[in-house]
């Protein structure tokens, strides 16, 4: 039963793990050249929302668990030496501190630093800045249309992707509308290039590039 417990409280990390994993992937592609991995498990994104209500009330029915008042009970002054030895085994500091609240805390701190993710994983990715760009007349701006990104995360990973590349002054991308629009030096660094910089670096499909006018969203 105590073993049961202490799965049951466990499989909150899975469950935020799981809720996390289409959020993880593209920083490791990016940052650990796995480019395949990127977009495996996209098709985890829709399910990140029952991820996280599963682990909310896998933690919520731990907590009240442990912090609901408990019964009294009377020990029998007759108990049997094995059974006293069992109890003092079950009640030493290790069991105790895997059945009690400190480690029901440390589950539930882990469940939300993986939840929460796609908040904070842009302090990966090191501040890219590509100077020596001075002639405006060589800056172009052209719009991607990309396929396979879900969050926040996918987002910063296509942008450190572009802003790699030599030659690129602005990048920003919406998971939302599945589009990145980039301004760069074309004469050192083509839209062919920014399309190769994607696809291998992160994982993700890159089905269309259009030059465009730089006032035009």
């Amino acid at each position: 039963m105590k073993t049961n417990k202490i799965l049951f409280r466990n499989s909150a990390i899975v469950t935020a793990f799981l809720a996390s994993l289409c959020c993880i992937t593209p920083v490791l592609a990016i940052l650990g050249g796995l480019s395949g991995i990127a977009s495996t498990f996209s098709f985890v994104e829709p399910l990140r929302p029952y991820f996280i209500a599963f682990t909310a009330i896998i933690l919520g029915y731990a907590f009240y668990n442990a912090y609901k008042p408990k019964k009294s009970e009377i020990d029998c002054d007759c108990e049997t030496e094995a059974k006293a030895n069992k109890k003092s085994f079950i009640n030493s500091g290790t069991s105790r501190f895997w059945r009690g609240k400190s480690f029901l805390w440390i589950v539930a701190i882990i469940a939300v630093i993986l939840i929460s993710f796609p908040y904070y994983s842009k302090v990966f990715f090191p501040n890219l800045q590509n100077i020596g760009i001075t002639n405006s007349t060589h800056i172009v701006k052209a719009k991607l249309e990309i396929e396979g990104m879900t969050c926040t995360s996918c987002e910063q990973s296509v942008d450190f992707a572009l802003k790699s590349e030599k030659g690129v002054l602005i990048a920003q991308s919406s998971y939302k509308t599945g589009v990145a629009y980039v301004e760069f030096d074309n004469t050192k660094v083509k839209p062919e290039q920014l399309k190769k910089a994607i696809e291998e670096k992160v994982g993700y499909k890159v089905k269309k590039i259009k030059t465009i006018d730089k006032n035009e969203n």
